[in-house]
């Protein structure tokens, strides 16, 4: 009982984190001039994906590795199954031929490249240091393309308002609570797992990845209500990259992982997940309720897969 009410408050203090990052850096770039895809890509995504590398970083530095790859993994098939569902369920979300042709490939591709590289030499440093460039080639593409446009009434939350210092006064105390609520959250789930017999990895990939997808799960929502499925799509998507890009790679600097059989088969579930969605945006650029239940559903499925197995 002790363990799931620190969950549930690590859980809070990293959805008030999240929201606080990302309030406070929308802000400082809607001064930029940068479209609501291009912000929700960057700025937005690596705000919410904070609360996945402060998780990584705790659980590497406890010596947790399943905890540390299961939350990047989950995460990742939370985002697409859970987060993108829901939001569809909501509001269509169309997408544009920019994002179609640059992002969502980009996205598939970056899950596609771990598979084979897990398979045969492990995540080590070597792996962090290439996966971090190709993040490097990413921003160098999306920045360069030139998608910058003001659209007042897409703005994600948060808008232009407010100063440096506040944005910046913001930006540290929301990093704070993301840190602090993943501590908390990391150990409660280690305390779960061994308490109810389920494994570190399949906590990491439920429980710990829910909680840090949090921010995705509110920021979209809202998003998707006020018809911004730009910030939608592109949060998702973003925040996918940068967990396979950014997230993994600083967790693997901490601490090296060899993946197991059993996680060599959750990369390619986040594979199936992500190519589930390039089949239907590619079908035609129009995500909508019939496409969100089976994403949905998919997730459920999992989840339920995973927890029976365990038990």
């Amino acid at each position: 009982m002790v363990a799931l009410l620190l969950i549930a408050l690590g859980a809070v203090l990293l959805y008030a984190g999240g929201e606080i990052l990302v309030r406070s850096v929308c802000r400082l770039a809607a001064t930029l001039n940068i479209s609501p895809l291009v912000i929700s890509l960057t700025v937005v995504a690596f705000g919410t994906s904070a609360p996945e590398v402060a998780v990584v970083v705790g659980a590497g530095i406890a010596d947790r590795p399943a905890i540390a790859l299961g939350n990047v993994l989950g995460s990742n098939i939370a985002n697409l199954g859970l987060v993108l569902g829901l939001a569809a369920l909501f509001h269509a979300l169309v997408a544009s031929r920019t994002f179609l042709r640059r992002d969502l490939p980009f996205m598939v591709g970056s899950a596609v490249i771990l598979l084979p590289v897990a398979w045969l030499d492990g995540l080590g440093r070597p792996v962090a240091f290439v996966l971090l460039a190709v993040l490097m080639v990413y921003l160098w593409i999306l920045f360069r393309g030139g998608d910058s446009q003001t659209q007042d009434a897409d703005q994600p939350p948060g808008g232009a308002k407010g100063g440096l210092p506040g944005s910046l006064a913001a930006l540290i105390a929301g990093l704070a609570l993301l840190i602090f609520g993943a501590h908390i959250l990391v150990e409660a789930a280690v305390d779960l797992a061994l308490g109810m017999g389920v494994s570190e990895r399949v906590v990491g990939l439920t429980i710990v990845a829910f909680g840090t997808s949090l921010p995705e799960v509110a920021s979209c929502l809202v998003a998707a209500l006020r018809r911004q499925g730009d910030v939608v799509l592109g949060n998702i998507i973003g925040s996918n990259v940068f967990n396979t890009l950014f997230v993994l790679p600083i967790g693997l600097l901490v601490l090296p992982v060899s993946a197991t059989a059993t996680q060599i088969v959750d990369i390619a579930v986040m594979i199936g997940a992500s190519l589930l969605a390039f089949f239907f945006l590619y079908r035609r650029p129009h995500l909508g309720r019939v496409e969100g239940v089976v994403m949905l559903f998919g997730y459920v499925a999992y989840v339920v897969f995973l927890f029976t197995q365990s038990g």
